[in-house]
């Protein structure tokens, strides 16, 4: 299957690793992966402040860059579902729609198309697992606790299969980190409460690496870890995925 790799823009210009494990995950697992070197920002931040009127160029050049692709998969939960319930294209909404049904976030990828049952991965560390809210609400990747089901974790499922990781319990496993996008910036105080709290159900269940599906997230909790002066680690689940038994060995 050819992969078209998207990979947001604060991805690309504070946290390149996330995509070349990304990158390099996919192509351990099979994929012929493509990476469209015209792409830009999806239009998120305009959307999230009202301004969703001005992203009509930034849709047009996403379905000049993807509409190829049989599948369309990126590191972040945010911005994929931005993409999938808001890309419209007047000049090519059909092409619009079938990138709306084929762009996956990574983990959903692996487990809904690739079907992934065994990593050939080794991370020995504890690990604490934060559900970013657009992942888990938008995107399903897994169950709210809020809710009377069976609970489920499409990042846990992946996150088990990698020898040596002990993932953390934690005290409220799906609550808020804060960032928020624009929220960060407009209710700064608040923000930074919430990702103190998040941060510190993490640390008292002694957690040593931070995880998730979203940079955004990830990047809002280091923030705060490293004026903490906490020692602990922050990774997107692709780095730890795509931490490979050899490599392990040789490092």
């Amino acid at each position: 299957m050819k992969v078209g790799l998207f990979i947001p823009c604060y991805i690309d210009q504070f946290y390149p690793q996330v995509g070349i494990a990304t990158l390099q995950l996919l192509q351990k697992l099979g994929c012929e992966v493509d990476y469209p070197q015209g792409q830009t920002c999806c239009g998120q931040p305009m959307a999230n402040s009202g301004y969703e009127h001005l992203t009509h160029s930034c849709n047009a050049l996403f379905v000049k860059n993807f509409s190829s692709y049989d599948y369309i998969v990126g590191p972040s939960g945010s911005c994929v579902l931005h993409i999938k319930e808001h890309l419209h294209d007047p000049a090519a909404e059909t092409q619009a729609a079938g990138i709306r049904e084929r762009i996956y976030e990574l983990t959903e990828f692996l487990t809904d198309v690739l079907q992934v049952e065994s990593l050939p991965a080794r991370f020995p560390c504890k690990v604490g697992l934060h559900q970013s809210c657009h992942g888990q609400r938008g995107l399903a990747l897994s169950q709210m606790s809020e809710l009377v089901a069976a609970p489920f974790s499409k990042p846990e499922k992946l996150l088990k299969m990698v020898a040596g990781v002990e993932l953390v319990p934690l005290d409220r496993q799906d609550e808020c980190c804060g960032f928020g996008g624009t929220f960060c910036i407009t209710e700064e105080a608040v923000s930074v409460k919430m990702g103190k709290d998040r941060v510190t159900d993490h640390m008292k269940h002694g957690a040593q690496v931070i995880t998730g599906t979203d940079v955004s997230c990830l990047m809002h909790l280091e923030g705060i870890l490293r004026r903490q002066q906490a020692g602990i680690k922050v990774m997107h689940i692709a780095e730890i995925l795509n931490q490979h038994i050899d490599e392990q060995a040789n490092s």
